[in-house]
C-alpha cells in the first residue's frame, strides 16, 4: 500500500513526517543538545574574557581596590591585608595550567615558560596567603623609577616578604573582578630556558584578564607607581599577631 503524506490511505491517516525524518530529526536534536551543553560548559568555565570581566564586575563582590593615593609605609605591620587567596590547591603545574585555560585567562609567552620551569613549584598543602598591595612610591621612592633590587630591599627592610611564584597564577584564578591595571607579584625571579630572570604580573589590559611575565633583572627599572603584592615576613607576622593580642587584652580590661 502506498503512503502519501497528509492523506488517508486504507482508512488510516498518514502523518506529514516520514519515519526517516523522525530518525534524522532525532539525530539533529541530539546534536543540537550536545552543542548547547558544550556552549554552556564553555560559558560556565570562562571567566577571564573581556565580556566575563564586565559581568563579574556587575555580579561579584568586589575586592577592595588597591589603587589609592600614595601613603608612606613605615612598617608592614601597619598595612592591612588587601586580599587572601588559597595556594596548594593543584596537584601539579599541568593541572594549574589547564585551570587557567578553562577560565579563558590569557598567558604571555614568558609566563607560560615560567610555569613549565622546574623552579616553579606548588604548595603541597592548601594554605591561605594574605597579600598586601603597596606601590614603590609608598615604600618611599620619590624618583620616577627604581630598580627592582632596591624595591625588594626596601620592602624587606619594612617587614615585607617575597611571595611564592604560585601566588601569581592562583591570584589570576581567584581575582576575576580585577579592574584595568596590573599587579607585579613580589617574588624571587625565575629564569627562562635562556637564562632571563622573570617575575609574574597579574593584569587586566582591557581585553581580558592575563598572566604575563616581566623583566626580573636586579637592575630592571620599575615605575614607582607600579603596585607590588607582598606577604608579611615571619617577623612582621608575629609582631602583627602580638599587636592583635595586646589590643584584645586592652578591650577585656575595659
Amino acid at each position: 500500500m502506498d503512503r502519501t503524506a497528509g492523506k488517508k490511505v486504507g482508512g488510516h491517516s498518514i502523518p506529514h513526517c516520514s519515519i526517516g525524518w523522525h530518525r534524522g530529526g532525532t539525530l539533529f536534536i541530539a546534536m543540537l543538545c550536545t552543542a548547547c551543553i558544550v556552549l554552556f560548559a564553555s560559558e560556565a568555565s570562562a571567566q577571564c574574557t573581556a565580556r566575563d570581566v564586565l559581568q563579574n564586575h556587575l555580579t561579584l563582590k568586589k575586592t577592595p581596590s588597591a589603587t589609592m593615593p600614595p601613603i608612606l609605609v613605615r612598617s608592614a605591620v601597619a598595612v592591612p591585608v588587601w586580599k587572601t587567596i588559597k595556594v596548594g590547591t593543584f596537584a601539579n603545574s599541568f593541572a594549574l595550567r589547564n585551570a587557567l585555560d578553562a577560565a579563558g585567562c590569557g598567558i604571555g609567552d614568558s609566563a607560560e615558560e615560567i610555569l613549565a620551569r622546574p623552579a616553579f613549584t606548588l604548595g603541597a598543602t592548601k594554605t591561605d596567603v594574605e597579600l598586601i598591595a603597596v606601590s614603590a612610591a609608598e615604600l618611599g621612592f620619590q624618583t620616577d623609577t627604581a630598580s627592582l633590587a632596591d624595591i625588594y630591599a626596601r620592602a624587606q627592610q619594612l617587614g615585607f616578604g617575597l611571595a611564592a611564584a604560585e601566588v601569581a597564577p592562583q591570584l589570576r584564578l581567584q581575582y576575576f573582578d580585577q579592574p584595568i591595571g596590573e599587579f607585579l607579584v613580589g617574588m624571587e625571579p625565575i629564569k627562562t630556558w635562556k637564562g632571563k630572570p622573570v617575575i609574574l604580573t597579574v593584569a587586566n589590559g582591557g581585553a581580558g584578564l592575563v598572566l604575563i611575565g616581566q623583566d626580573g633583572s636586579a637592575d630592571a627599572e620599575i615605575p614607582v607607581a607600579s603596585r607590588f603584592l607582598f606577604v608579611r615576613s615571619s617577623e612582621a607576622a608575629l609582631a602583627k599577631a602580638a599587636h592583635g593580642l595586646d589590643e584584645a587584652a586592652a578591650l577585656v580590661q575595659h
